[in-house]
Order: C-alpha cells, then structure tokens, then sequence
C-alpha cells in the first residue's frame, strides 16, 4: 500500500480527498513560504510546490532517506480580482473591505497542486493548477458584517468560504466547484492518472 501524505492543515482538502475515497495521512507543511512571481496561476504553483517540498523534507528527515514510493500533495489557494491576489484577511476591517470589492462581482480562484513521488531516492515532481471564476450576487453592507462577525471567513483566502453561509450570495461558477472550496480533486486524479499513480488504488 504506497503511503500518500497530505502537506495541508486544511481541514475542507482532508474532506475533499475523503470523499472521493483517497486514504492518506496529514502532516502539515512546516516552512517559511516565498512568492517570486506576481501572475496568480504561478503563485499558486509556486506555493504548493513549496508546501510539498517542507513536508518531504521532513519525511526524509524522519526516515532518514526519500521514503520510495511515498506520495505527498500539497496546494494553496488564491483569489483574484482585477489582478489583485487577495490572501487570508488580517482583521475584520480587512475581511469586509475585500467582500464589498467581491459582491456584485465576478473573480477568479486559483488552486495550485504540486504531487511529489519518491523514486530512486529524489522527488519527481508535477505541479498543476486549476482556475474557477465565481460571481457574487450584490451583498448589503450589513448582511456582509454580519458574515464577517461570524468569524467564518477569518482563515479563507478572499474572505469566504462558498460551502459556508456565504455561499448564500453565490449567483454562479463557471469552472470546478470543488477548486473553490479549496482541492481540485477531480483533475488532481486525472493529473495523477497522466503520470502513473491512481490515487485510489
């Protein structure tokens, strides 16, 4: 049975890997990230590629060599709106100031997924990325302040959660639902297919 590592704390990816039947094990990445590109799609790429990587280094360390055949996954979650990457918000003035920019809107979310293999003791890596558009309905300001006293979008990139209240306010997604709550589960399955793994076997 080879042995998949999930790099995220992230308790909406454990939910969507479970649901499509995936087993693994979650060890969170542990590292000091570093953007070097501005295009959201790269970010992403970039992020998860380094997420992966602290979470490999540590099993390395711990088994003292690239465990063969182990497979980690790890992804980040952007969004974008008008070429503005809006990350997890720093307070609730930041939070409500990013959802009245969205509502009455369409922006762009990024997940980027990076697999890394242990073969031949190296990590072969393949990192994708997928983009859903998602349009807001238009949000009164105070039906937006009461979401954010929620608490709810205080750990979410872009200030909300589409599978929480706030999904309430969605009018529409062109692109993979799935990519929004956080994991595109479906084309990381096919990605993974192209290369030889079947994640569910």
């Amino acid at each position: 049975m080879k042995k998949i590592v999930l790099a995220s704390a992230s308790p909406r990816r454990r939910e969507l890997l479970s649901q499509v039947g995936i087993e693994f094990e979650v060890k969170p990445a542990d590292g000091e990230e570093k953007i070097t590109s501005t295009e959201p799609s790269k970010i992403v790429e970039e992020l998860s590629y380094q997420k992966a990587m602290f979470t490999a280094r540590a099993l390395e360390k711990e088994n003292g060599h690239v465990p063969e055949g182990c497979i980690v996954i790890g992804a980040d979650t952007i969004v974008s709106y008008e070429d503005r990457i809006l990350g997890k918000p720093a307070d609730r003035d930041k939070a409500i100031q990013m959802l009245s920019m969205l509502q009455g809107n369409t922006h762009q979310v990024y997940t980027g997924v990076t697999v890394l293999t242990g073969e031949s003791g190296s990590w072969k890596v393949h990192t994708f990325f997928e983009c859903t558009d998602v349009i807001f309905y238009p949000v009164s300001e105070e039906e937006i302040e009461a979401y954010v006293d929620s608490g709810d979008p205080m750990d979410k990139a872009g200030s909300y959660g589409i599978q929480g209240a706030w999904g309430a306010y969605v009018k529409g997604i062109r692109g993979d639902y799935n990519n929004v709550v956080g994991l595109p589960v479906a084309r990381l399955i096919y990605e993974t297919k192209k290369i030889g793994i079947d994640l569910r076997g």
